[in-house]
């Protein structure tokens, strides 16, 4: 299951995680967001208890959008240790996109 990610939650639920976190940020008027959206919570559910995997609406959290340089939607960042470690543009496939996460 994906979580969702807020700006209040965005520190304890990615920075802090012990686990590797997958963050798409999305909005719910962006068609592209909305096709990958199935695709991110299959990954949730294969990867759970190795990856946290979370979904930020852009437009409720604009503040950490900006803060990564979210210009295009979908994003897919992958944290570790609080760091970016890939940053991912655009719809693709599971595997493609696993594959450009190093996942």
């Amino acid at each position: 299951m994906a979580i969702e990610i807020t700006d209040s939650n965005f520190k304890t639920e990615v920075l802090d995680s012990k686990l590797p976190v997958i963050v798409d940020f999305w909005a719910p008027w962006c068609r592209p967001c909305m096709m990958l959206g199935p695709t991110i919570l299959e990954i949730a559910e294969e990867l759970e208890g190795k990856v946290k995997v979370g979904k930020l609406n852009v437009d409720n959290s604009e503040t950490i959008a900006r803060r990564y340089s979210v210009s295009s939607i979908p994003t897919v960042i992958l944290f570790k240790d609080g760091a970016i470690v890939k940053k991912v543009v655009g719809l693709m496939r599971k595997e493609d996109l696993l594959h450009n996460l190093g996942l």
